[in-house]
């Protein structure tokens, strides 16, 4: 009788290591285990089948010597799994799972997986595999570019009345959501505020996307601010791209030059504004993204609306919080701060000791008009720095036009500050087209000014267009 019940027993318990040898060879999954030494134990038929490997022959080898990368061997030292990991196979990034298998604490085997339906999807999950993280790398370079942001409101510098009120302003729209449009001459600082708008917001661990609607073509500004799917356009991404809206979800969008904008973009611009959705170029598919834009133009909206060449409801989007900048001539007392703090950054950035103004030539960069505004400023100290000798700046160090070789009479002032004016444009747009080994839309984008404008004062100054 208790001979018997033990064949009972052990019948019962072979039929059981049975229907488990049955299960495990019948896991979609490639299948293997390992003890705490690294050797297969269990090995299952579909990952035989993937492998070209007969499964009972591997039982008692190494895992190293039957599985290309594995891991197993280290999982059974460390004791941590490892879930949703990629492992290249037979030239294919696979995603595998490693699980050790413990007992009252104690690591017994390891438990390894390669995910894959079927064996005939296992090229189709490569390859949608490798384009996942092909579009994660070009998504975290563009994040890189877009979160390079570097201006706080600690960075606008400035004493004048105008500059405090405006810096109270800007922090007030900054606690809000609503589209702010910055207005102002060239070089005034306003992506100085947008920057300084967007650090200070609830979407500064977002990106922030700049958008020059004057430095791109018009025929690739839709596909740039939209994106693109694969086949588009001739020349288009195989994988196709996403746009700025698309890659600025959560942060903000800054739309420089916007005045520059084609008049048959600003209402597909106007419908991406208001319901914060749109399709790529060549795609049918609503892509939704949650962004707050900050627009910036040194044109006067208000006159282009009057010929056409802006769209009215365009600026009454865009104008919710205005921001107007006022020209460096009109808040003198910022002139010499700003300076001084430029000159300061320069010479950390060249690892040298810090510049000073003498009393000439502080007067004279305050008295000047600063058609340029900050961007002038800088420009000049810049020149001065490259050839002092020492650590003063005195009035025979800046260029002639800054100070006139003269005394200004209220009866000569405004044909001098022409003059100035005049010498000052054409001193800036020679140092440009050298700078930029006379590429003209590089200069014109190192001005501040559309390359149109660019070739009619080239033009105008007879200067070479060739130079």
């Amino acid at each position: 009788m208790h001979r018997q019940k033990n064949q009972s027993d052990i019948e019962e318990m072979r039929k059981q290591l049975e229907m488990y040898r049955l299960i495990f060879d019948s896991i979609y999954n490639g299948a293997i285990v390992t003890n705490t030494e690294g050797y297969v134990t269990h090995f299952n038929k579909p990952y035989g089948m993937f492998l070209g490997l007969d499964p009972s022959k591997q039982i008692g080898r190494h895992c190293t010597k039957v599985i290309e990368n594995t891991r197993m061997h280290i999982v059974a030292e460390t004791g941590k799994a490892e879930i949703n990991q990629t492992q290249l196979i037979k030239g294919q990034n696979m995603v595998v799972q490693r699980i050790p298998i413990k007992k009252n604490g104690k690591i017994m085997a390891v438990y390894g997986q390669v995910m894959f339906k079927d064996i005939k999807d296992v090229q189709k999950l490569a390859n949608e595999l490798s384009l996942l993280e092909s579009k994660v790398k070009l998504y975290e370079q563009e994040l890189i570019t877009l979160r390079s942001t570097r201006y706080t409101f600690e960075s606008i510098i400035g004493k004048s009345e105008a500059i405090k009120v405006l810096k109270k302003e800007a922090l007030r729209a900054a606690t809000n959501q609503f589209p702010v449009l910055i207005s102002g001459e060239s070089g005034t600082g306003k992506e100085l505020f947008a920057q300084a708008i967007h650090h200070s917001s609830s979407r500064k661990l977002y990106p922030f996307v700049r958008i020059n609607c004057a430095a791109i073509p018009k025929d690739l500004l839709e596909s740039e601010l939209f994106g693109y799917e694969k086949g588009a356009f001739t020349g288009a991404k195989s994988e196709g791209k996403p746009g700025k809206f698309e890659i600025a979800q959560n942060g903000n969008v800054f739309l420089d030059e916007v005045g520059d904008l084609p008049i048959e973009m600003q209402p597909k611009l106007l419908r991406a504004i208001e319901d914060k959705e749109f399709e790529r170029v060549g795609g049918t598919k609503i892509i939704k993204s949650d962004f707050r834009v900050i627009a910036a133009t040194n044109q006067n909206l208000e006159e282009m609306m009057t010929d056409g060449r802006f769209r009215k409801d365009l600026f009454y989007r865009l104008n919710v919080i205005p921001l107007h900048i006022p020209p460096l001539r009109n808040r003198r007392s910022d002139i010499i701060p700003i300076a001084r703090h430029l000159l300061k950054q320069m010479a950390q950035e060249a690892n040298l000791f810090e510049f000073k103004l003498d009393k000439e030539s502080h007067k004279a960069l305050r008295n000047y008009e600063w058609p340029g505004n900050v961007r002038e400023l800088s420009n000049v100290l810049e020149r001065v720095m490259s050839t002092l000798e020492g650590g003063t700046i005195y009035l025979k160090d800046l260029p002639f036009y800054i100070y006139g070789g003269r005394k200004i009479s209220p009866k000569n002032s405004q044909a001098f500050l022409k003059e100035v004016h005049t010498k000052t444009e054409k001193e800036a747009i020679r140092y440009a087209l050298k700078e930029t080994n006379n590429n003209k839309a590089k200069a014109a984008e190192m001005l501040g000014i559309h390359r149109t404008l660019l070739y009619k004062k080239i033009k105008k100054y007879n200067l070479p267009l060739n130079a």
